[in-house]
């Protein structure tokens, strides 16, 4: 167990998408700092957000371009403006016809800015950057450079001398987007200055950034297209098997996710290199992270690609043994949570034990099936992580509306028969169960319903866009809270 997950903590999920603003979604701004704040003056010392990587149209952030890049749509083009790379009201003739506000074009706008007038030491912190990244970085902003020019169509329908990489094409591309590609990696240099920035504030005040890694990475990204060796697929460029997991607690006929699978015949030769460096990148930008759908490190459910739904599948052994040794070798002792939600057998357990790490328990489903549910509070460990709900699950309050008669029954009467609300005292159960680390997702600390709710899995329409309003953070919700923290020894 690593130190940092080895004492009692008490832990705020929220997204930085989520934070309020004035622009389209949150972003590394001043509210991400006055949430920073109010996680401090609570006692808390963790805040976990969703992956932070660059989203397709859909926004989610578990269908990523690149499992390295920041979201260039969480700039803080404020921040851009303060330091003089960027004057807002002068006009652009890029963005005529176009709404207002378009955040790649203003910080196209701030790379020029750049350019003129920022400072030498800024300027040589841009080159580093470039340099001590360029083993994602040269690949991923020539990928985003032609996803453009081909009108944001998988890289698999790209002509064929750019889908396989010819040499010469790339070669030419590269010169003929030379500016684009700069400020694409400008828009990185950015991103990943911004958030450090964050994380330094957060640290400094004794708040940790807890992180998410999504097990499997999308086929229209540029990991897949600049390392297909690491992917099962055919000699074409196509998955003949995606990723998911059967029907579930989730969805009545499992998860269809569509990612490729690991080819891990193939990354056992390289010493897990891309895993590596990719546990690496993340471990830069958080002080904790989970490993999203841990079990698929043991065993993998595999999908034909023809299939429609997740019903059809098998279930394929992954080394994760030896992926988790080549990284305690390389990166050391890494404070990993395990997602080891769904369908978990006693190998997935073994593994997880093997490398002490936390696992993950939900009470919203440790109630109605009997006394040996392993989400009942009295079944936990001291190493593991309890959550009221995920962002998968439907808000706290959302749930307790929801649920049939006998589970309410069986919830109040394990708890006590409470006098308050059956959400606050679910909350509560977190906070007091003798679990190191309590996370509370922020719609269930301002008492919110459904509308609130983040995802609902196995759907695509309407997900990814809860924010919340400082205005919903009343005195009293905030002291009651702080308070909480206080009482169950979590500060």
């Amino acid at each position: 167990m690593n130190n940092l997950l080895n004492k009692r903590r008490a832990g705020v999920l929220r997204h930085i998408t989520s934070l309020p603003g004035h622009h389209k979604q949150g972003d590394l701004g001043q509210n991400a700092y006055h949430f920073v704040n109010f996680l401090h003056d609570s006692g808390v010392t963790v805040w976990q957000t969703l992956p932070l990587g660059m989203t397709h149209a859909d926004g989610s952030p578990y269908q990523c371009l690149s499992a390295h890049a920041g979201n260039p749509a969480l700039i803080d083009i404020d921040g851009l403006e303060k330091l003089g790379w960027l004057n807002v009201s002068e006009n652009c003739e890029e963005c005529e016809g176009t709404p207002a506000f378009n955040k790649s074009c203003l910080i196209a706008k701030a790379y020029k800015g750049f350019l003129e007038v920022a400072s030498t030491k800024d300027k040589n912190d841009f080159t580093q950057f470039c340099r001590q990244k360029a083993y994602w970085l040269d690949d991923f902003a020539l990928f985003i450079a032609m996803r453009n020019v081909f009108n944001q169509q998988s890289w698999n329908q790209w002509p064929k001398a750019f889908k396989e990489r010819e040499a010469t094409a790339l070669a030419e591309a590269r010169e003929r987007l030379a500016l684009t590609i700069a400020e694409i990696k400008f828009e990185q240099y950015v991103f990943f200055r911004q958030w450090m920035a964050l994380k330094t504030y957060a640290n400094e005040r004794g708040v940790l950034l807890f992180g998410d890694i999504p097990i499997f990475v999308s086929y229209d990204s540029a990991d897949v297209w600049a390392n297909r060796s690491v992917f099962k697929l055919d000699k074409t460029g196509e998955m003949s098997v995606v990723a998911g997991v059967p029907p579930d607690y989730f969805s009545a006929t499992g998860q269809r996710w569509g990612n490729p699978h690991y080819d891990w015949q193939y990354l056992e030769k390289t010493q897990f290199a891309w895993w590596v460096e990719r546990m690496d990148t993340q471990l830069e930008q958080f002080d904790i992270l989970r490993i999203d759908h841990f079990r698929g490190l043991e065993a993998a459910w595999e999908i034909p690609a023809s299939e429609p739904t997740a019903q059809h599948g098998q279930w394929v052994k992954a080394p994760g043994h030896a992926l988790l040794t080549a990284i305690k070798a390389k990166l050391g002792a890494i404070p990993l949570v395990a997602e080891d939600l769904g369908i978990i057998t006693d190998e997935v357990e073994a593994l997880r034990d093997e490398f002490a790490l936390p696992g993950m328990k939900i009470l919203q489903f440790a109630f109605g099936s009997g006394p040996d549910n392993p989400y009942l509070p009295d079944h936990y460990e001291r190493n593991c992580v309890v959550y009221t709900g995920t962002h998968d699950n439907d808000t706290t309050v959302g749930w307790t509306q929801t649920i049939n008669s006998h589970d309410r029954n069986h919830a109040l009467d394990y708890l006590g028969n409470p006098s308050i609300s059956l959400h606050c005292a679910l909350i509560q159960a977190a906070l007091g169960s003798v679990a190191n680390l309590a996370i509370i997702p922020m719609q269930d600390i301002l008492e919110l319903g459904s509308e609130a709710r983040m995802n609902t899995p196995g759907t695509t329409v309407g997900n990814w866009k809860w924010r919340f309003q400082w205005s919903q953070l009343s005195h009293e919700r905030a002291t009651r809270f702080a308070y909480l923290v206080s009482l169950f020894n979590r500060t």
